[in-house]
């Protein structure tokens, strides 16, 4: 599961040194193409994504109808969680906007 708080942790650290070393940082696949989790991943620091093509429309509405403070304050939340359920749901009250939306 991509929410696992675990792996949002390694995807931080990994986008903190890349940005200390001006590497960008990219994610692709299944996590790229959750709208909800492409915003977190942002806020996290990851520089790009790549999804899947039918999830693109989602995703750029997701992303453009958030604030970076947002993102950030999602994905800080998230990285508290326990669970992945749990990072989802923390990250999600950040990300009210996206119900608006249907995403």
């Amino acid at each position: 599961d991509p929410w696992q708080p675990a792996l949002l942790r390694a995807v931080h650290q990994v986008a903190n040194a890349g940005e200390r070393s001006n590497c960008p940082v990219g994610v692709c696949g299944e996590a790229a193409s959750d709208p909800a989790l492409a915003a977190v991943l942002i806020g996290l620091g990851v520089t790009s994504l790549s999804c899947n093509v039918s999830t693109i429309q989602d995703v750029a509405q997701a992303i453009t109808s958030l604030t970076y403070v947002e993102m950030r304050d999602a994905a800080l939340a998230a990285l508290k969680a326990s669970n992945a359920a749990e990072a989802k749901l923390l990250a999600r009250k950040h990300l009210h906007k996206l119900a608006s939306l249907g995403l």
